[in-house]
């Protein structure tokens, strides 16, 4: 199964959960009013995301003179993937990591930051910069925006039948629709954790297609495979000081992986699959 249609179907399941919400509810209003809600938070931060992540990091941006060789594999990429040219940021950070934003390919951004330069090598730098290219070129923060809003609908429903089943609002077990309380207490806490779920298994499905991208961009997988491999040791002596993990799912490695987590609950891949994967492209060219 690709990543695209992996995406597609958790996206439909998101979707089949709301409705399946809505029909336990047994009204439109409050599916209608946690929609708005949810379009108006998400949508203000897909719109605005670089900025905020962008200064949550301290990321400054940099001239084609101040880093050349970032500029020219930037520029290399980007025409290979067939996107304008991102901007290019750096992040005073010693922890190796990097991450792109921009809510579409025309108002892309690549940051790299200080300590991901000084450990890879310009072929493995190089794949790294293919990845988050991947990740430009494959509308991925749209992708993620998309499955926040959904998720956010269904957080939002879902209090709503528990304040609903409470206090005894809505209709009762003997009309069309309606639903027990202990019914609807329970949908109400087992749904936002599907959702989240389900969000954290898009991360990941984004991520292999990133990698296979980024593989395909750079012309050489091996470049990403031992780009990671560097990164997956490092990550683990070297976290982020700063930022927050509302935004983890962004850097090609969790930048705040000290703490390690189910795979169900993660936003990346297993490290070594990634890896594997690569590897496995690279013995079939």
């Amino acid at each position: 199964m690709t990543s695209q249609i992996k995406t597609a179907m958790l996206l439909a399941l998101l979707s089949g959960i709301i409705i399946v919400l809505g029909g336990a509810m047994g009204g439109k209003t409050g599916i209608m009013i946690a929609l708005i809600l949810a379009l108006v938070m998400n949508v203000g931060s897909y719109w605005y995301s670089d900025k905020i992540v962008l200064s949550m990091y301290g990321a400054q941006e940099v001239a084609p003179h101040d880093a050349p060789m970032l500029h020219a594999m930037v520029e290399e990429l980007a025409a290979r993937a067939g996107i304008p040219k991102p901007r290019v940021c750096v992040i005073p950070e010693d922890a190796p990591n990097a991450f792109a934003t921009g809510r579409d390919p025309a108002h892309g951004v690549v940051a790299v930051t200080h300590g991901i330069m000084r450990i890879l090598s310009p072929e493995e730098l190089k794949g790294v910069l293919a990845h988050e290219i991947g990740h430009i070129a494959n509308r991925d923060i749209l992708v993620q925006t998309v499955a926040g809003v959904l998720a956010s609908v269904i957080v939002s429903i879902a209090n709503m039948m528990q304040w609903a089943a409470i206090f005894g609002f809505g209709r009762g077990d003997d009309e069309e629709g309606g639903t027990s309380p202990l019914v609807a207490i329970m949908m109400a806490i087992v749904a936002p954790i599907a959702a989240s779920l389900i969000q954290f298994a898009i991360s990941r499905s984004r991520e292999y297609l990133a990698d296979e991208t980024g593989a395909s961009l750079s012309g050489n997988p091996l470049y990403l495979a031992g780009a990671l491999a560097k990164l997956q040791a490092w990550s683990q002596k070297v976290p982020m000081q700063h930022g927050s993990q509302a935004t983890a799912h962004m850097f090609i490695v969790n930048p705040f992986s000290g703490a390690r987590m189910a795979s169900l609950f993660s936003t990346h891949p297993p490290m070594e699959e990634r890896i594997a994967r690569l590897q496995a492209m690279a013995a079939r060219r």
